[in-house]
């Protein structure tokens, strides 16, 4: 089977570290939270995104469930930065390797952190970006912290 260039990235990562994951190709585009949930048939808050922000001029990802929102204050906070935002499309690419809307949350060599909100260890399995709009992995989180070297954190926005 050949996958392209970007989900194949991930799947030599995956394949290298070990990791116990799956990777799936679906009929559907997967570009928002709600469309991955519905492709594979899970809640929203097994979706990863993988955001990646702007903190002061450092680039970071933050990997937050389908279903909240990231709070920039909190993870501005947590890294001592005075100022996190989100990055560009042009940045996205060029600090990742993948597009935006299909950013998997490794390999990437250009980001300097990632933190990965703590509400999504509590699911069994989450499903994350695998390189293209149409690719995602199903993973246990305590693997997706072990392959992303992410700092478990609370970086989400307080549901009402």
């Amino acid at each position: 089977m050949s996958w392209p260039e970007r989900v194949e990235r991930v799947a030599a990562f995956l394949r290298a570290a070990g990791a116990e994951a799956r990777l799936e190709e679906l009929p559907t585009e997967t570009r928002t939270a709600e469309a991955a949930a519905d492709a594979v048939g899970c809640t929203l808050g097994q979706i990863v995104k993988t955001l990646v922000l702007v903190a002061d001029d450092a680039p970071v990802v933050a990997l937050v469930p389908g279903d909240r929102r990231a709070d920039t204050g909190k993870i501005a906070t947590l890294l001592g930065s005075r100022r996190v935002v989100v990055a560009g499309a042009q940045k996205v690419e060029e600090w990742t390797g993948f597009a935006p809307g299909a950013v998997a949350p490794f390999p990437l060599e250009g980001v300097s952190a990632v933190l990965v909100d703590r509400v999504l260890l509590r699911h069994e399995v989450v499903w994350a970006g695998a390189g293209s709009e149409r690719h995602l992995v199903s993973i246990a989180p305590a693997e997706l912290v072990r392959l992303t070297r992410g700092r478990v954190e609370d970086l989400v926005l307080e549901s009402p």
